[in-house]
């Protein structure tokens, strides 16, 4: 008992030192800050907005950035005998079908879990006891500020599922280590979606 509760210890310290490492490199660094001198508001809409902003950069030049800004987002992954739940759909902007985690867009200021909670039951009529935030996705932080946060699903039971209007999906339940092998041919590339397998292959779901 001893000898495990040491082990503990261990490995938290372990993890401990190796976030601290993280967080060490991801403090600001002069050398390549980028200070925003003008915004220019371009275009905005239902679902995001889009500004040009003019950046000093740390050398004395200016550049400019277009910068897409949108309330994010939040799914779920739900994973029952070795499969995890996921929604097929057409996607229009990529002219295909896709596989994905359940998920939705946040209302602004919505609570990510709550929008989860509600993405989940609408979209396949799965109702969570508990959800557990795991991860939390930025797609493009080269241009866009979007956020997706990414919860465990327990205690699931069935319910029935009510898709928003307009919103056509089908729910398949897809083995974990075809899905590995689906993202390493390049087959599912939804970010959210590859977290998910991720994390659950990793034992944190």
């Amino acid at each position: 008992m001893i000898a495990c509760d040491n082990n503990s210890i261990r490995r938290k310290r372990e993890e401990a030192m190796a976030l601290d490492r993280i967080n060490q490199l991801l403090q600001m660094d002069d050398r390549l800050f980028e200070r925003v001198t003008h915004t220019d508001h371009i275009w905005g809409g239902q679902i995001f907005q889009v500004d040009q902003l003019e950046v000093e950069l740390s050398d004395g030049s200016s550049s400019k950035r277009d910068i897409l800004h949108h309330h994010g987002g939040a799914g779920v992954c739900v994973i029952r005998d070795n499969k995890i739940c996921l929604v097929k759909q057409y996607r229009v902007a990529l002219g295909r079908m896709t596989l994905e985690i359940p998920a939705g867009k946040l209302d602004p200021n919505e609570d990510p879990a709550v929008c989860a909670a509600r993405e989940l039951t609408e979209e396949t009529g799965l109702v969570a006891t508990e959800l557990r935030h795991i991860a939390t996705t930025a797609g493009a932080p080269g241009f866009n500020d979007e956020k997706t946060r990414v919860f465990a699903a327990k205690g699931c039971t069935q319910s029935e599922a009510t898709p928003d209007e307009g919103e056509f999906v089908d729910v398949v339940w897809v083995d974990l280590d075809e899905m590995v092998e689906a993202i390493q041919a390049g087959i599912i590339e939804d970010a959210k979606t590859v977290v998910s397998v991720l994390c659950a292959k990793a034992g944190l779901v």
